[in-house]
């Protein structure tokens, strides 16, 4: 399985943004998406995820601004960010992985190569 992400670039505090991961290889065999986020001296932390059952999750600090959704016929899934801040800007990657994961420590087995996203205030 391959991802790669695109969509970042930098935007204005209060703006928006959506990422795209393309996912390729075994498609049929992944269960769970997500995108996980990595700021300068920061630890890689799970922003939002989704698994086959529908079921999302999205951490505190994104929960009403950011939506993951997916489109299996295009092979792909999402990120749109809305209403950014100075603090939401890090590098961005797309992750994948077959099993169900409900336990959002658990790190997905697929990524992508990471992209930017700079809010400036």
């Amino acid at each position: 399985v391959q991802l790669e992400e695109s969509g970042g670039g930098l935007v204005q505090a209060g703006g928006s943004l959506r990422l795209s991961c393309s996912v390729s290889g075994d498609v049929s065999s992944i269960n769970t998406m997500g995108w996980y986020r990595q700021s300068p001296g920061g630890e890689r932390e799970l922003i939002a995820s989704t698994i086959s059952t529908g079921s999302t999750y999205y951490a505190e600090s994104v929960k009403g601004r950011f939506t993951i959704s997916r489109d299996n016929a295009k092979n792909m899934f999402f990120l749109q960010m809305n209403n950014l801040k100075p603090e939401d800007t890090a590098v961005y990657y797309c992750a994948a992985d077959n099993r169900r994961i409900v336990v959002t420590t658990t790190l997905l087995d697929y990524w992508g190569q990471g992209t930017q996203v700079t809010v400036t205030s």
